[in-house]
C-alpha cells in the first residue's frame, strides 16, 4: 500500500469518527434538555409582597438551585396566571405544577385542611411543626391530598398572628354582631358564632374592601406585612393577641402526577426546600415584626389595644364548638381532628413548662 494511499484512509477514518462524534454530540444535547423541566408554581399573594411573595420566591430559586437547574421554577403572583383562590385547582388538575399558599384556604375541599395551617387556640409554630413532622400530621396530611391529586408540605410559617384591624373599639362580644369581617379557615367559622359576616379575601384585596367600606375589620397576619398593607390608614385600632392563628404554617402543593415522576432524590431536595423556607420564613417575621410594631404605634399612631377577657372567653367557647363539630364529621377529617387535639394536649405541657415559663420568669426579672 502506497503512502499517499495510507494517508487517504487515515483521513477518511479520522473524517467518520469526527462525525461519529458530531452525531453523538448533536443527539446528546435533547438528551440533557429532556432532564431539565419547566415548572410553574402560582400563589395566593401579591408579586413581590414581604415575607409571604418573597418567600414563595426564595423557595422557587432554592428548588432550582438545589436540583443545580433539573427543576426550573417560575413563580406566578396571585392572578399572572391564575387566581390566587384557583391555585388549588390549577395544581390539581395539572394546569400549573405547585402552589405556595395557605392550607386553610381549601375549606371547600375539605375542612380537614385547616389544619395544617392554624386551628383557633391550636399550636404555636414550633408546636405545629412538631405535630407535622414528628407527631403524624404529614401523613394525614397526604393522606387527604391525595384524594385530591396533590402532595403538601410546610414551607413557611408566620409566627402568632395579632388579631386584626377594626374601625371602632371592641368592648364585648356582642360587638362582633353584624360586623362585616375578613378572616379566612375555622376562625372565621368562630367570628360566625358571635354574629359576625365573615368574608374570605385573598391579600391584594383586603385594603381596598376595608377602604371602600365592604368590611368593617380585617386581620391579615402580623406589623410587618400589616404595615406594608397600610392598614393603618384606613382602620385606628389594632387589636391583640389574635385567638385564630397561634402558628399559621404555609405550604408548598405539588401535583401529585408530577411527585410521582421524579426521581428520590429530587424529591429529597424538593422536601428539603420547603423545610428551609419553613424555617427561614418563620425567622423572618420574627425578625422584622418587633421594629414594624413600633413604627405602627410611634409614627402612626396606631391604637393598640388587647381584647379583653371577656371577649376572649367567648372566641374560647366558640372555638370548641366549632372544633367538636368538625371532628364529628368523622373519616379523614376526624382522624386529623383527634391527631391536632391529642397532640396539643401534649403541647401545652411541655410549653407551658418550658417556653411559656421561661418567657414569664425573663420578662419578670429584666423589667423589673
Amino acid at each position: 500500500m502506497t503512502i499517499q494511499r495510507r494517508k487517504l484512509l487515515k483521513s477518511v477514518a479520522l473524517g467518520g469518527a469526527g462525525a461519529a462524534a458530531a452525531a453523538a454530540s448533536s443527539l446528546a444535547a435533547p438528551a440533557i434538555a429532556q432532564d431539565m423541566r419547566e415548572l410553574r408554581m402560582v400563589t395566593t399573594w401579591p408579586k413581590n409582597f414581604p415575607g409571604l411573595g418573597t418567600g414563595a420566591q426564595r423557595l422557587a430559586d432554592r428548588i432550582t438551585a438545589m436540583t443545580e437547574g433539573r427543576l426550573r421554577v417560575t413563580l406566578f403572583a396571585a392572578n399572572e396566571l391564575v387566581g390566587a383562590f384557583e391555585s388549588f385547582d390549577a395544581v390539581s388538575a395539572g394546569n400549573a405544577d405547585m402552589w405556595h399558599g395557605a392550607a386553610y384556604y381549601w375549606p371547600g375541599k375539605s375542612p380537614g385542611f385547616s389544619f395544617f395551617t392554624a386551628v383557633p387556640f391550636g399550636l404555636t409554630a414550633p408546636e405545629n411543626d412538631a405535630w407535622i413532622l414528628h407527631g403524624g400530621g404529614l401523613d394525614l396530611w397526604h393522606r387527604l391530598g391525595a384524594e385530591f391529586n396533590v402532595i403538601n408540605f410546610p414551607a413557611g410559617n408566620t409566627g402568632v398572628q395579632m388579631g386584626g384591624w377594626f374601625r371602632q373599639e371592641v368592648n364585648s362580644p356582642e360587638d362582633f354582631n353584624g360586623l362585616r369581617f375578613r378572616m379566612p379557615g375555622l376562625g372565621g367559622e368562630v367570628l360566625r358564632r358571635l354574629g359576625a359576616a365573615v368574608v374570605n379575601l385573598p391579600g391584594g384585596e383586603i385594603f381596598a374592601a376595608l377602604q371602600q367600606g365592604a368590611i368593617d375589620a380585617t386581620e391579615w397576619v402580623g406589623p410587618w406585612n400589616d404595615l406594608a398593607f397600610g392598614f393603618f390608614r384606613v382602620a385606628d385600632y389594632y387589636y391583640h393577641p389574635g385567638f385564630h392563628e397561634p402558628g399559621s404554617t404555609l405550604e408548598c402543593g405539588i401535583n401529585l402526577d408530577l411527585w410521582n415522576s421524579l426521581s428520590a432524590s429530587d424529591q429529597a431536595l424538593i422536601r428539603a426546600a420547603c423545610l428551609a423556607e419553613n424555617n427561614e420564613m418563620y425567622a423572618e417575621f420574627n425578625a422584622r415584626n418587633g421594629d414594624a410594631l413600633n413604627t405602627l404605634v410611634t409614627e402612626y399612631g396606631v391604637n393598640l389595644r388587647r381584647f379583653n377577657d371577656d371577649v376572649y372567653a367567648a372566641f374560647g367557647a366558640a372555638a370548641e364548638e366549632v372544633l367538636a363539630e368538625v371532628g364529628a364529621e368523622g373519616g379523614i377529617v376526624g382522624e386529623i381532628h383527634d391527631s391536632f387535639v391529642n397532640f396539643r394536649t401534649k403541647a401545652m405541657e411541655w410549653t407551658g413548662l418550658a417556653e411559656q415559663s421561661y418567657a414569664n420568669a425573663r420578662q419578670a426579672v429584666l423589667a423589673g
